[in-house]
């Protein structure tokens, strides 16, 4: 028997109390304080996973990163497993029907991980953070025209500038590595529709939040093993040095724990903010992460343009935040939201409550 996915500490659908977990709910006075605490929560941990990537990656030379992909979806279908049978977590089972009403989700959640993966290797930590931006305006464009939603004038202007500063700080990469970009950029292309789509599955097919975590991971795992194997990558991974060295073992495992945890992360922010708002304090988090990139790793480059560019792009993330967390919604934009709930397709803004019965 199917059920949406549920978790003690998310708002339920049914009348019930809220749980001791969260005691706020979106409607209540205190809504944006949850809205932001949520984002701050998505920033904090996708820049631990970067830090964390970066270490076992660059710092411990990990030869694979598509196993250390492989190890994330492990740990993330053995958590929600367990939590499954502890029944702190439910999701329906599984039935033949159930990979038509998930596709694409695996393909672009396996696409997203590679291709981030590919990217922190190849790139230093400012760069990759910087051309990750360019992930912003592709979920703008696909939230428009697969979702239907309309922006305003200024969020699109900070947009514009967030990706006007990335193009700046990028002409003057010094360390320029073609293969790296091209993780990156793909890596943005499927960041983006993983987003979009997840938003557009969790309103529409009802397979409920840990239900698309679950089922993406169980789904493609057993491809990627394979596709790792063909490749030689498994072999190198399982013939890495490193394993010897608890240091190694201890960054590895904590890398997929944080797998799981970002997933979750993007689950609760989405849940209170909007698809694109979610890929902006993914942005955002980019203020850290480029600053310290300057002073660990060791393969940060510095130069004027590039400098000048991340604060162009920092100013442009603030900008949509104060946009985003201060400003109410327009008429127009309930009018919006109202025929996307009259067409099935998810409900993204302030009025939570009818959003909650679009995704659960």
């Amino acid at each position: 028997m199917s059920k949406a996915s549920s978790l003690t500490c998310l708002p339920s659908s049914s009348p019930s109390p809220p749980s001791p977990c969260f005691s706020l709910t979106p409607a209540s006075r205190n809504g944006h304080f949850v809205k932001f605490l949520s984002a701050a929560f998505y920033a904090l941990s996708s820049f631990l996973i970067i830090v964390v990537n970066k270490t076992v990656l660059t710092n411990y030379r990990f030869p694979s990163y598509m196993f250390l992909g492989i190890g994330q979806m492990a740990f993330t279908i053995i958590i929600l497993y367990l939590a499954k049978i502890c029944k702190a977590v439910t999701f329906q089972d599984f039935d033949r029907n159930l990979p038509r009403k998930i596709f694409p989700l695996p393909l672009l959640y396996v696409g997203n991980h590679v291709t981030g993966l590919g990217g922190t290797k190849k790139l230093s930590l400012p760069m990759f953070t910087v051309l990750r931006k360019f992930s912003i305006l592709l979920t703008m464009i696909m939230e428009s025209k697969i979702l239907r939603k309309a922006f305003s004038p200024q969020l699109v202007f900070s947009v514009l500038a967030i990706l006007f500063g990335a193009v700046i700080a990028a002409s003057s990469d010094l360390a320029f590595d073609a293969e790296g970009y091209a993780f990156v950029l793909l890596n943005d292309v499927f960041t983006a529709a993983s987003g979009v789509y997840t938003k557009k599955k969790l309103g529409v097919e009802g397979l409920g939040k840990y239900g698309v975590l679950f089922y993406n991971a169980f789904i493609i795992i057993i491809p990627t093993i394979l596709a790792s194997a063909f490749t030689g990558d498994l072999e190198k991974a399982v013939a890495f040095e490193g394993w010897l060295s608890l240091s190694f073992v201890l960054y590895f495992l904590m890398s997929c724990v944080m797998g799981f945890i970002l997933m979750y992360s993007i689950i609760l922010c989405s849940y209170y903010n909007s698809a694109l708002t979610t890929t902006v304090i993914g942005a955002i988090k980019n203020v850290a992460v480029a600053y310290i990139g300057m002073f660990i790793g060791g393969d940060y480059l510095f130069s004027w343009p590039n400098f000048v560019g991340l604060n162009i792009c920092i100013s442009g993330g603030l900008l949509y935040s104060y946009l985003t967390f201060n400003t109410r919604k327009s008429p127009s934009s309930r009018a919006v939201n109202q025929e996307e709930t009259k067409l099935g397709a998810p409900v993204v803004g302030d009025d939570l409550a009818r959003a909650k019965a679009e995704i659960q």
